[in-house]
């Protein structure tokens, strides 16, 4: 590592899919794994391209069942390129040596460096072939930031100390599946049909196909050229299309191939036709020293707003992590229809899906990028209306939201998954993780909160939020017994617990984390309700048929819904403290990893719903969503008195019980301790840090980066040890700085409502005090509020605030 290079030294084959996934390169529309450009799909290498949004909807076989996946397709690869040499000292064909690969041939040096701060991917290697003969290569990879339809690969050839020729196969294939995650391998991944390829101009060559069933037309064209080369010949078939080039060495003479690709898609406004798109941008493109000068220029522009300067090895992994993020959700991602993929544009795991991660994304965004956020919360509005006909469906009124979403809305959680320790399919329940709907809530209001965007609450905003509150009025039953209001048979994010032990069906009662949120939305919406203008109040109950009743019970019930407690602690969930104890030290001794505990014991004949064992933080997500005082807050509305020793209690007995099984728990669990037990804190601070890079799950990120995780590491410096809240037209602070920082200078800048000249509202702590910049502009003071005290700063002033011990 280096201050902008993330560097791998040596080839390493059992590496490969890691470091294709950390080396991935993106632009918020498309995104290529960081594969060797020479190599095809195999049990090693995976060079998967991914368009945001596209998605493709096939039927598979799956233990006598027949069940349908939506899947993130894997579009045709634009990277092949393939390269072989020979002497000359041997007449035609025969002479030429085997095409060049670092499985089969010898690879005596390799080097690859991703380049954050331009977005460039540099690999260097030295290859001898079976004669003999050394070829040195140079490759520099960009997916283009500026313009988000085209990619570019440079190769400079070497030979250091022959002479002859070397050929260049330049090629795109369509003949790749979703085979990227061996548990899904037993599933059809065939996405592509109807592929064509021919030739444009006798430099120019395309390739088009359609998605089996989603019927999204896709259509590449390329270029390639070479210095001092023979004429490109075209070899298409109608899977790949091919063009062949050769070119003279001499002994220390380097040749420069440059290979330039378009990617259009039906999806794409303002055009027609995805191959006359392709075409004509390809064939206008400039070379590449022009394509990488506005590339960079693009990449510069993106880290003036959202860099984070952090000192030491965690600031160079956070950069690695803003990168990735920037790739995945960029400022070109606010042009199109998508939601938050969970594992990015890097992999097929989770078939590309959007679960809840925009809950750990936007916190981020909205203070850098805010008009990217908008469009990520209109990928929910514009699925509200299948939202609303998912809850009629259950039974229920308002908007119920999917656990998973992809294209159109619909619930995409497969209902078996394969436990690949047992081999055993399983009944997956996790669709009946309704909270998701309180995480779009919490999103909405968010951003309102951080950009004053009074015109989107008042609108889009105020639909949903009442719908998703109806829903939760609607799902809460009374109980005569307790005298209080019920949500039965769901899901909480620990996904351990789907059921009963020995139950007949599916979901538990009185989740703590989704009955505590649920009354937060109800009691947001009652809040906004009231505060709407008259017309847009009376226009949006109008069209809802909003009873004017309603808001009433709203108020009953986020007063009097049901959170359990046992021994002092607050219970996950109503019967939680009847399960058995797991022995934990036992299965630490017995297994290598424990993190997914729940395929352990089901591989056991055992289920971890008998015991109080969770797979990522649950009841503690509250201290991640809301500050302590407003947690302590939204409990006393509830009727329960929720004191710092009830708290440090509930922390405590989570931490003891919680394997870990997800990258976003050690995150939320190392933000909770921030204000728990912050000298526990860095612990799973640091190993948050290291989920991706480390691969820490093992082998999952060579399926795709873990987006949320990334993002929340960026927060945690951002909000978490800060304090930072975006409250009642605020800037809100109270510090929790770790020991591992003590003494060290980070700081960021913001883009606070319509605060962003220059780098924006600059924060930087320090021991014992913060320093904050606004920059010059006509907008207004801006009121920062310490612990005690508030501080007004006007633009163009700089102030310095010393912080309570």
């Amino acid at each position: 590592m280096t201050e902008w290079a993330w560097e791998y030294e040596g080839y390493d084959p059992s590496q490969e899919r890691l470091r294709e996934s950390l080396c991935a390169l993106g632009n918020g529309r498309f995104a290529t794994r960081g594969a060797l450009a020479e190599c095809s799909a195999d049990q090693i290498h995976y060079p998967g391209t991914y368009v945001a949004g596209c998605y493709d909807r096939v039927a598979s076989t799956v233990a006598g069942r027949r069940i349908e996946n939506e899947d993130m397709v894997n579009v045709p690869n634009w990277l092949p390129l393939r390269f072989r040499c020979r002497d000359g000292t041997g007449p035609g064909e025969s002479a030429w040596g085997p095409w060049l690969h670092p499985d089969t041939t010898r690879i005596l040096e390799h080097r690859q460096v991703l380049h954050l701060g331009s977005g460039l991917l540099e690999r260097r290697s030295r290859y001898a072939d079976p004669g003999g003969r050394l070829l040195d290569i140079r490759q520099l990879r960009l997916v283009h930031m500026a313009d988000p339809h085209l990619a570019s690969l440079r190769t400079e050839f070497t030979t250091p100390d022959w002479a002859g020729e070397v050929e260049v196969e330049s090629s795109i294939d369509a003949t790749v599946r979703n085979v990227g995650v061996p548990r899904y391998r037993g599933l059809d991944g065939r996405h592509l049909v109807h592929d064509l390829a021919g030739t444009e101009s006798p430099d120019i060559a395309w390739l088009c196909c359609r998605t089996r069933t989603s019927d999204v037309r896709l259509a590449l064209a390329f270029h390639t050229s070479a210095t001092d080369a023979t004429p490109v010949r075209c070899l298409n078939t109608r899977t790949r299309a091919v063009q062949l080039l050769q070119f003279p060495t001499q002994p220390g003479r380097t040749v420069t191939v440059d290979k330039t690709v378009a990617l259009h898609t039906s999806h794409d406004p303002a055009i027609s036709d995805p191959l006359h798109a392709a075409v004509d941008r390809v064939r206008h493109a400039p070379g590449f020293d022009g394509l990488l000068a506005s590339h960079r220029y693009a990449w510069d522009q993106l880290w003036r707003r959202a860099e984070l300067d952090v000192p030491g090895e965690a600031g160079l992994i956070l950069r690695l992590h803003l990168f990735h993020v920037l790739q995945t959700l960029s400022p070109h991602t606010a042009e199109l229809d998508v939601g938050v993929p969970a594992r990015g544009l890097h992999g097929e795991a989770y078939r590309g899906h959007v679960f809840w991660d925009e809950l750990f994304v936007l916190p981020y965004l909205n203070l850098h990028f805010p008009e990217v956020s908008r469009p990520l919360l209109d990928y929910r509005h514009r699925r509200l209306e299948r939202a609303r006909l998912a809850a009629r469906d259950a039974g229920h009124r308002g908007a119920m939201y999917p656990w998973q979403s992809g294209s159109d809305g619909r619930e995409e959680t497969q209902r078996l998954h394969l436990n690949p320790r047992s081999g055993r399919w399983l009944p997956d329940h996790t669709h009946l993780q309704q909270h998701v709907g309180s995480a779009v809530a919490y999103n909405i209001w968010q951003y309102w909160e951080a950009t004053g965007d009074v015109g989107f609450l008042h609108a889009k905003g105020a639909e949903r939020l009442l719908q998703i509150a109806r829903f939760w009025a609607d799902r809460a039953a009374y109980d005569d017994g307790l005298g209080r209001y019920r949500i039965r048979g769901v899901v909480g994010p620990d996904e351990y617990h789907d059921a009963y032990p020995d139950a007949e069906t599916p979901g538990i009662d009185d989740n703590a984390y989704t009955s505590v949120t649920a009354a937060w939305v109800l009691t947001r919406a009652r809040e906004l309700l009231g505060a709407l203008p008259e017309p847009r109040r009376r226009e949006l109950t109008e069209r809802i048929a909003f009873d004017g009743g309603e808001a009433e019970l709203w108020r009953d019930i986020a007063h009097r819904l049901y959170v359990p407690f046992h021994k002092g602690v607050i219970s996950q969930f109503d019967g939680y403290e009847t399960l058995a104890e797991l022995d934990w030290d036992a299965y630490r001794t017995r297994c290598d990893d424990i993190r997914r505990l729940d395929r352990i014991l089901e591989a056991e004949g055992d289920s971890v719903n008998r015991f109080q064992a969770s797979k990522q933080a649950d009841v503690l997500m509250l201290g991640y969503l809301f500050s302590p005082a407003d947690l302590t807050a939204l409990f006393a509305q509830l009727g329960h008195t929720l004191d710092d020793a009830t708290w440090q209690r509930t922390v405590d007995h989570y931490l003891q019980r919680t394997s870990h099984g997800s990258t976003l728990s050690g995150l939320v669990h190392g933000w909770v301790l921030t204000r728990a037990r912050r000298a526990e804190a860095w612990k799973f601070v640091h190993e948050a840090l290291l989920g991706d890079i480390a691969d820490v799950l093992g082998g999952t990120t060579g399926e795709g980066i873990h987006l949320g995780a990334m993002a929340i590491t960026l927060d945690l410096v951002q909000r978490g040890l800060t304090g930072l809240q975006t409250r009642d037209g605020a800037l809100w602070l109270d510090p929790a700085p770790l020991p591992e920082l003590t003494g060290a200078s980070y700081g960021f800048a913001l883009r606070y409502r319509g605060h962003w000249g220059g780098w924006g509202v600059g924060l930087r702590m320090r021991r014992g005090r913060v320093s904050i910049t606004v920059p010059a502009s006509d907008r207004a003071a801006i009121t920062v509020q310490l612990p005690g005290r508030a501080v007004m700063v006007r633009p163009g002033q700089s102030r310095e605030l010393m912080l309570p011990d």
